[in-house]
């Protein structure tokens, strides 16, 4: 797909805006792109960035719901207050495409005059019994959520070292790349995957100063979550959990918004596991023995 601009619509009062009108770079501001900003985590940490002061690129392949997604962001966050500017800017295109992605990073330098941080959270899920996978769901997968993720953090990486003062690479895996679930072979591998690629990332960019974290969320309330996870997974979830209830996006959105910060200064090539304790449980049951 071609990669294509959509302009949110402008706070009331601040007059329209053409697609192609671009801000004055603001070097005051650290810039974030979120990749699949368009709802459920993307569009929560979106949000909380746009909270802590970051300029942000939001982009989804979904060009409607993420304008839709965009246009609901609070006016008084969403502005600079120092210029009168929208501190956010929407931009479609395909993870999996790296002239796509050479062009997201762009629009972002273009757009606010840096790169500081890419949060790779696009992804898709299918899910198969193993031995009825097909091949093109199989090759979407990987394309989407691994390749996407290598390519995302090669253009962001690029960008930061020619910037010459490091940046931040945050990658959203899952709880179900750490433990494998039925019907999850696609799904689970991907994010396995996205994993190991954090590592490895994390060792070949640490000379540039650039620190690439990873997140494993657990079950979360998303749209991706409520449309694959009956009542009875549900309940195979949280019967394992310490926490015994699913996540909220604005929590993982916490994690994020750590890894990004100084704070995290000294954290890199790690995997949290942002799960409510399923992945620290075993026997669940309180009779001591």
């Amino acid at each position: 797909m071609t990669s294509q601009e959509i302009r949110q619509t402008p706070a009331p009062g601040a007059g329209p805006k053409s697609s192609t009108e671009a801000a004055t770079p603001d070097e005051k501001r650290k810039v974030a792109i979120v990749t699949g900003a368009a709802r459920g985590l993307g569009a929560a940490i979106a949000n909380r960035l746009l909270d802590d002061g970051w300029n942000v690129l939001l982009v989804d392949l979904d060009g409607p719901a993420l304008h839709e997604s965009a246009a609901n962001y609070v006016p008084g966050v969403a502005k600079d207050t120092d210029r009168g500017e929208d501190r956010f800017f929407c931009h479609v295109g395909d993870v999996s495409n790296a002239d796509d992605v050479d062009a997201m990073v762009r629009v972002a330098v273009e757009r606010f005059g840096r790169l500081d941080l890419m949060v790779s959270n696009a992804g898709v899920a299918a899910l198969h019994d193993f031995l009825d996978l097909p091949l093109s769901v199989w090759r979407k997968t990987l394309d989407v959520n691994l390749t996407g993720v290598l390519v995302c953090g090669q253009a962001a990486a690029r960008q930061m070292r020619e910037q010459g003062d490091g940046g931040a690479i945050v990658n959203i895996a899952s709880l179900a790349g750490l433990a494998a679930g039925t019907g999850r072979t696609a799904y689970g591998t991907s994010k396995a995957a996205v994993i190991h690629l954090t590592k490895q990332m994390a060792m070949d960019l640490g000379r540039y100063g650039i620190r690439v974290n990873c997140i494993a969320p657990g079950p979360v309330d998303t749209p991706m979550t409520r449309k694959h996870h009956q009542e009875t997974t549900r309940r195979a979830f949280t019967s394992r959990m310490a926490l015994s209830r699913y996540g909220a996006p604005e929590e993982i959105a916490g994690v994020v918004a750590y890894l990004a910060s100084n704070d995290a200064g000294f954290v890199t090539g790690q995997t949290i596991a942002a799960d409510g304790g399923f992945s620290a449980a075993g026997l669940m049951d309180s009779t001591p023995g």
